[in-house]
């Protein structure tokens, strides 16, 4: 009869091996359990995605106006530097002029006190000095005069210029700055589209596809306007259709790509009026017009902050550039997010 042995208990090396690894298993489910988030839903991704767009857009007007400002400050620094080099160069010149008379005196005999004083000294002491002492004839008084005007002149543009170009260093890095908070909300934006399924991305593109193709058909008559509407307003309408369809580009004012306020500046840049760059000074420029009384060719505002403009063409419906991602088009104004704020007319 053969002999039944028990089999030997795992040792404790063994059990400690076993534990470990249903432990390490444990863990692991439990990190891609927690790792394994739900895709977010269509809905949450696109009101999210519009509130960054949104908020991009009242950036971008703020871009804008940075860059405007940018702009101009840069010309007057320019202007100012111009003129602190020809200041010194005249103030150079005058300088000269007195060391050929303290050349000649110094050949008569000596150099006069007061030439000395005025070619090594500050000049807005000397003429007091100068007078005091009955040291310098006329003529030498007239140039030392025109020489004490000059560094005043001088010292004053160079000021001016000092502070144009602190402001504009401080403009130059609010502008970075906005720049950045568009690029990042753009960025995030596109990060939530990113994380839809693919059944959703299906349906985003399907929607733009129907939109395209809704945009389209609202583009008769373009190219060429042929409402009823005469004068400049006709002809800043016959610029707004030409651009149907062309991408919105933020910070453009085209000709290939336009944001809201480039698109309706160069509307009626083409029909001879320059109005701002930004959406809120436009809506400063022109004669304020109520909901009630939109006529086409006015300027629509939209948002109590009126980031953004489009241009009326009747019938409840405007001309503008909505929002990256999108191209100019036509559309009611009521489907709008933000309220009517009004118009102006130009």
């Amino acid at each position: 009869m053969g002999s039944h042995r028990k089999p030997n208990p795992p040792s404790r090396a063994r059990m400690a091996v076993l534990t470990t690894a249903m432990a390490g298993t444990a863990a692991l489910a439990s990190t891609v359990s927690a790792h394994a988030e739900p895709a977010p839903s269509l809905d949450a991704v696109k009101a999210r995605v519009d509130a960054l767009n949104e908020e991009a857009e009242a950036s971008i007007e703020k871009y804008n106006g940075f860059k405007e400002k940018q702009q101009q400050l840069q010309s007057g620094a320019n202007r100012l530097q111009e003129r602190v080099a020809d200041g010194q160069a005249a103030l150079n010149e005058l300088r000269t002029e007195l060391g050929v008379l303290a050349g000649e005196q110094y050949r008569n005999g000596g150099v006069d006190p007061a030439v000395l004083l005025m070619l090594s000294s500050n000049p807005d002491s000397y003429l007091t000095q100068a007078s005091m002492q009955g040291q310098v004839a006329t003529s030498q008084t007239e140039l030392l005069k025109q020489l004490q005007g000059e560094q005043r002149r001088l010292d004053q543009d160079r000021a001016e210029a000092a502070a144009s170009l602190a402001q504009l260093e401080a403009t130059n890095t609010a502008l970075a700055a906005e720049k950045k908070g568009i690029q990042d909300k753009l960025a995030q934006a596109q990060a939530l589209l990113n994380k839809l399924s693919a059944a959703d991305r299906a349906k985003v593109n399907a929607q733009e596809a129907a939109a395209r193709a809704s945009r389209a058909g609202d583009r008769e008559p373009a190219p060429a306007y042929q409402g009823p509407v005469t004068g400049r307003a006709a002809e800043a309408l016959k610029f707004a259709y030409a651009q149907l369809g062309k991408p919105y580009v933020w910070g453009a004012t085209g000709p290939s790509g336009f944001d809201c306020s480039g698109l309706t500046g160069a509307a009626w840049k083409a029909a001879g009026v320059s109005l701002p760059r930004v959406s809120q000074a436009q809506w400063n420029a022109g004669q304020r017009i109520a909901r009630a009384n939109l006529q086409p060719g006015d300027l629509v505002y939209f948002y109590a902050d009126l980031h953004h403009v489009g241009i009326y063409i009747g019938d409840g419906k405007m001309i503008h550039a909505p929002r990256t991602g999108k191209n100019v088009e036509i559309l009611p104004i009521d489907s709008m997010d933000g309220p009517v704020m009004g118009g102006t007319r130009h």
